[in-house]
């Protein structure tokens, strides 16, 4: 069995209508346990590359397989047990949590969709304590709580299948910078203690440097940078890389190591 999670090759995605592709011959790989970090601005691709990578959308060119198999796209063949092994925290919690399901039923629903034989209730208490969020709230809606508390929700959902890979689009850019921060160390947490791997989307530099080892920078559909994060912040060789770092703040640990 290969030794990687994620092989994609020369994919291409372009959507009807555009007159450009909207990811342009991208090429990665993802290994078990490691955590990527794809960065970009608005438009350059990293989404609809993670909409791929998930099974969301089919590439019009290139191939992207998942332990040496093509990722099923729909109801192809293996879907079933892709779902179960990657699964998804979106950017806004509000609007990926169905607002007439108490909390307790949207975080068992893939237990009970994705592994049958398991003890959804069981499960279910085990998540709300791993994210902080105390049993009572598996009565709650989700409008009833408050943004950080809908993420962390939303994280226990994407964890209760117990599967390998967890992609993270913009995770947190939904919510008020006090609570970032304690999203982000639940993350940093959970993936450690669940061994997970790790595919974070971020437009924010601090994001992927608090969260992830490599880094892959994107524009206009294309990875213009790639490489261990440290080396991508302290020493980036794309002048574009360059000019993202220079839009906003240094990082408190990065500033005191620049000259």
């Amino acid at each position: 069995m290969t030794s990687l999670l994620f092989d994609a090759a020369n994919v291409s995605m372009q959507y009807p209508g555009s007159s450009k592709p909207a990811v342009d011959g991208v090429s990665l790989t993802v290994e078990p346990g490691r955590h990527l970090g794809i960065i970009g601005e608005s438009g350059s691709g990293k989404t609809t590359l993670a909409r791929m990578l998930l099974g969301l959308n089919r590439p019009t060119k290139g191939t992207i397989s998942y332990r040496g198999e093509a990722v099923p796209v729909g109801r192809d063949k293996g879907a079933r047990e892709f779902r179960r092994r990657v699964q998804v925290v979106l950017q806004d919690p509000f609007a990926s949590l169905n607002p007439r399901m108490p909390v307790g039923r949207i975080i068992a629903e893939p237990v009970r969709a994705l592994c049958p034989t398991w003890d959804a209730r069981a499960r279910t208490l085990e998540l709300l304590a791993a994210v902080g969020l105390p049993e009572e709230f598996a009565q709650r809606l989700p409008r009833e709580l408050s943004g950080g508390q809908r993420q962390r929700v939303a994280i226990a959902r994407a964890l209760a299948p117990r599967p390998e890979t967890v992609i993270a689009d913009e995770p947190v850019s939904a919510l008020d910078v006090s609570v970032r921060a304690h999203v982000l160390q639940l993350l940093r947490r959970l993936a450690a203690h669940e061994e997970l791997t790790l595919i974070v989307i971020s437009h924010d530099l601090g994001i992927v440097d608090g969260l992830c080892k490599d880094a892959l920078v994107m524009r206009s559909g294309r990875i213009v940078e790639h490489g261990p994060v440290g080396d991508v912040l302290e020493n980036p060789q794309a002048d574009y890389t360059r000019e993202l770092l220079a839009s906003v703040p240094l990082l408190p640990h990065r500033e005191a190591r620049t000259p």
